[in-house]
């Protein structure tokens, strides 16, 4: 790929060999609307999601939300047809525009524009230009936003006048493939994440026992002995330490420990002056804060203040990566902690007491360690695919930016 400077109708990014300035066509020259009504009686309805593109409606709502009375009317759609929604979201302003690749024929409601496109055009690159916001310019002049603030309004006459830039047939087919690449490369690192998660969540449900048992359904060879329960009370003891000013104020990060409050992209106001009231977590240390009714109890990440409407608790002889996985289940959020919780939405709080009273897994320190490093490792797996997946999702996003005009 080669790097240009800017000027009208040639790319920033573009392939080697390629030079020629792009070619500006209207959509109308390109493509024509599909006028085709389900005279045939074809059942399954499509819809066009911003963020999922073409899918089976029965698929997007888990229920077929169509007006068997009403589907005649409806267009049919076939396959590598492109249609258009008018309804406006976060990623879509003035709606999307996507491509049917369910390689089957459907029907939409005729609030849809469908088009077919002519050879003149490649099929995929024009599915990625329409990834581009380049064409969003040209229907917030041309359109308005209509009676209904979430929906887009245009007419068809003036929709197929909007301003396409086109490159020769053969840098359209390189942009197209690259960007295929690219997706098959996001596709593969969202089903490993996917996959990993789903991993996370069945071991979890499989290595704590459950329904009354003493022994998990999968354990780590070598262990055998039945599992006991304890009081939350007697395998950790709340401390509160204070008078230590010296010590960084930290951020409770649900579900990402504790980091600096200087370092945090959140713009927490506190008095320096007061620190001294602040209470004192050491890592590995269980924080509850003020969402822990809802989001289970925060593990310290690092050592520092926190503020003293929180309570920490410390444990004994335990590990903290095994019980910040229990601290954190829907088991221990549901039906643990929720009879200790009390208020009304957004002001309930947890009674400490109470909550110290909760009968918890408790096994040998060494399953305690051996099935921590395991899920720590899990997570450490997650994370990296998560971190991929959003490398690959900003360069696609500036690659978009730059290999369009």
């Amino acid at each position: 790929m080669a790097e240009q400077h800017e000027k009208a109708l040639v790319p920033q990014i573009r392939f080697t060999g390629f030079t020629d300035p792009w070619e500006q066509r209207k959509l109308g020259e390109l493509a024509s609307k599909r006028i085709e009504k389900n005279t045939n009686g074809i059942k399954e309805t499509f819809t066009n999601s911003a963020e999922h593109g073409v899918v089976s409606q029965l698929d997007y709502f888990d229920h077929d939300i169509t007006n068997d009375a009403n589907i005649g009317n409806y267009s049919v759609v076939h396959p590598d047809d492109f249609i258009y929604n008018p309804r406006i979201s976060a990623v879509a302003p003035c709606g999307p525009i996507n491509r049917n690749k369910l390689d089957r024929n459907g029907v939409m409601s005729p609030l849809y524009t469908v088009f077919s496109v002519d050879d003149t055009i490649d099929k995929l690159y024009l599915e990625h230009y329409f990834k581009t916001s380049r064409w969003h310019q040209f229907m917030f002049l041309e359109g308005n936003s209509g009676a209904r603030s979430d929906r887009f309004s245009i007419s068809d006459s003036i929709f197929f006048e909007m301003p396409i830039q086109c490159p020769v047939l053969e840098e359209q087919e390189l942009i197209a493939s690259f960007f295929g690449r690219l997706d098959s490369l996001i596709t593969l690192h969202q089903r490993k994440y996917d996959k990993l998660c789903v991993l996370k969540k069945s071991m979890l449900d499989k290595m704590f026992p459950k329904g009354g048992s003493l022994y998990p359904e999968i354990r780590f060879a070598g262990f055998t002995d039945p599992w006991e329960q304890r009081k939350l009370g007697e395998l950790f003891e709340e401390h509160s330490e204070k008078d230590r000013d010296d010590l960084p104020a930290l951020t409770i990060i649900q579900g990402g420990g504790t980091v600096h409050r200087d370092e945090s992209n959140r713009n927490l106001q506190f008095d320096r002056n007061s620190l001294s009231n602040y209470k004192v977590v050491d890592t590995g240390d269980f924080i509850v804060h003020l969402r822990s009714f809802e989001g289970g109890l925060e593990k310290a990440t690092c050592c520092g203040l926190v503020s003293p409407a929180y309570h920490i608790f410390r444990g004994k002889n335990v590990d903290s990566d095994f019980y910040y996985l229990y601290f954190r289940s829907k088991r221990f959020i549901d039906a643990d902690l929720k009879p200790h919780v009390y208020g009304i939405r957004d002001g309930r709080s947890i009674d400490i007491e109470g909550m110290k009273t909760i009968f918890i897994p408790w096994t040998n320190l060494a399953e305690q360690r051996r099935i921590g490093a395991f899920f720590d490792r899990l997570d450490s797996l997650i994370t990296l695919h998560q971190r991929k997946l959003e490398l690959l999702r900003n360069i696609k996003k500036s690659m978009l930016d730059k290999m369009f005009v």
